[in-house]
C-alpha cells in the first residue's frame, strides 16, 4: 500500500508523468510507496489522507504575483490551503514555497528570480537544528527556476535556509510543514527534461538553453535531492500525535 502522496499542480500527462519519475528518484520510493494526483481543473480533488505517512506538493507554472488568478487557480489554490494545516508532515515545492508564504501572510514578489540551472542553499542557525538537515553540510547545491520569490515570511514560520540570490530557500511552519523554493526533486537529467516542458514560459530564455543544458551535469544534486530523502524518513520514524 502507498504511504506518501506526490500532489501536481500542472498541465500535461507528460510533465506530470516526469515529475512523478523525478520524485521516485530524489525520495528513494518505490511506485508501490507512492500515489500521485494531478490539479488540472477546477474538479480536481486532494484525496483523504489520512493513510498516508507524508504528503509532496511538486511545483506549478501558476505565479502567486499575477494580477489574475484564474478560477483553475483559486480552485487549486484552495486545494493546497487544506494540506498547509494539516496534520500530516507535508513538504511544498517552488511554486508552493510562495503559495504557503503568501496563505500564512508573507509576501512573494520578483525580486530575486533565479534563471534554470544551479543555486546555492546555506543553512541558517535555525536550519542546522531542524530534523530534516541532520548530517548536512552548510551549504550545498540545488537545481532552481523561478521568476517570482518569497520577499518576505511572517514569524509563524522559520527561516531554515537562504542563499546569495534568494534569500528564502527553505521555510518551516510549525514541526512538520517544510517549503523549499529550489526544486530538490531534480538532479541534472531532469532539470533538461523540465526545460524542455517550459522553454517558453520566462525561466531562462531560450537561446541559453544549450549553453544552460551544459552546466547542470557539475552540479551536485546529492544534498538537494537528500532533504526528500530525508523528509520520508522522518515521515516513516515519525509519531503520530495523540
Amino acid at each position: 500500500m502507498s504511504s506518501f502522496l506526490l500532489v501536481s499542480p500542472r498541465t500535461g500527462d507528460d510533465i506530470v508523468a516526469q515529475e512523478y519519475k523525478d520524485f521516485l528518484q530524489a525520495t528513494g520510493l518505490s511506485a508501490d510507496e507512492l500515489d500521485q494526483v494531478q490539479l488540472d481543473s477546477t474538479e480536481d480533488l486532494v484525496p483523504p489522507i489520512d493513510k498516508y505517512k507524508g504528503v509532496l506538493i511538486g511545483g506549478s507554472p501558476f505565479n502567486i504575483t499575477d494580477k489574475l488568478h484564474t478560477p483553475k487557480q483559486i480552485h487549486i489554490m484552495g486545494q493546497l490551503r487544506r494540506l498547509v494545516d494539516c496534520e500530516l508532515p507535508t513538504i511544498f515545492i517552488c511554486f508552493g514555497a510562495g503559495y504557503v508564504a503568501s496563505d500564512l501572510g508573507g509576501a512573494v514578489g520578483r525580486t530575486h528570480p533565479e534563471e534554470s540551472g544551479a543555486t546555492l542553499v546555506q543553512l541558517t542557525e535555525e536550519g542546522k537544528k531542524d530534523p530534516l538537515f541532520s548530517g548536512f553540510p552548510e551549504e550545498f547545491q540545488a537545481l532552481t527556476g523561478h521568476t517570482e520569490n518569497i520577499t518576505d515570511l511572517n514569524p509563524v514560520c522559520t527561516l531554515l535556509a537562504t542563499g546569495p540570490t534568494c534569500p528564502v530557500q527553505i521555510f518551516r511552519y510549525r514541526e512538520h510543514t517544510w517549503a523549499c523554493q529550489f526544486h530538490a526533486e531534480m538532479n541534472p537529467d531532469s532539470m533538461e527534461a523540465r526545460m524542455r516542458f517550459y522553454i517558453d514560459y520566462g525561466y531562462f530564455h531560450r537561446e541559453d538553453f544549450d549553453k544552460i543544458v551544459a552546466t547542470l551535469p557539475s552540479v551536485d544534486t546529492t544534498y538537494s535531492n537528500g532533504v526528500l530523502r530525508s523528509f520520508v524518513r522522518y515521515c516513516e520514524t515519525r509519531k503520530a500525535p495523540a
